[in-house]
């Protein structure tokens, strides 16, 4: 069997099992649509301990929001192109880009809308959540209005380390791409008469 063959799942069932997995794109785009949609049912942050509303952002403030909402749609619509969102599984990244938009437009995220996402399985979603908040980057609270409920948000250590990957993006788009140096004309060289 050639190597192609193996990529593929090696008969019609491979082809079969992309296609089938094709159909859940519209699902995974619409799960995530909805979780934005419960997210701004949420009228902010609630209890003393949520983060406090922005103020007024400012024009950096908006430009670094901007960008975390382009690469948390890219990267969503890279998965759908490619047809398989296991190629390019990065929860924690996800997770922090959804916190970070969400603290931008000052939303509270509970753990199960963090883990939606997260675009992994909810255990695996559960997990990074672990990780992050051992890392210091996140924070759980409970959620004062309904005892049920656990928030999720970033630490001021998670926020100011997304504020500057994406000032460092936006920095890094800005910088006019040196001209390549000039290469030296070969001299024409006289012939003797």
């Amino acid at each position: 069997m050639g190597d192609q063959t193996r990529l593929n799942g090696g008969s019609a069932q491979g082809a079969k099992l992309s296609a089938t997995a094709g159909l859940f794109d519209p699902l995974a785009d619409e799960l995530m649509a909805i979780a934005h949609r419960l997210r701004g049912t949420v009228d902010g942050p609630v209890g003393a301990s949520a983060a406090p509303l922005p103020s007024t952002p400012t024009h950096q403030a908006r430009s670094t929001l901007a960008l975390a909402r382009t690469a948390y749609a890219l990267r969503r619509k890279r998965a759908a192109i490619f047809g398989n969102a296991d190629l390019f599984g990065e929860p924690a990244w996800d997770i922090l880009l959804d916190l970070f938009i969400a603290d931008g437009e000052g939303k509270s995220v509970s753990v199960s809308s963090a883990c939606i996402g997260s675009a992994a399985p909810a255990t695996t979603g559960l997990r990074w959540l672990g990780v992050l908040a051992d890392e210091g980057l996140i924070l759980r609270e409970p959620d004062p209005e309904d005892h049920r409920r656990v928030l999720v948000r970033l630490t001021s250590k998670g926020k100011e380390g997304m504020q500057r990957f994406f000032e460092a993006v936006e920095t890094g788009l800005h910088v006019p791409v040196p001209a390549p140096p000039a290469q030296p004309r070969a001299r024409k060289q006289s012939r003797p008469a």
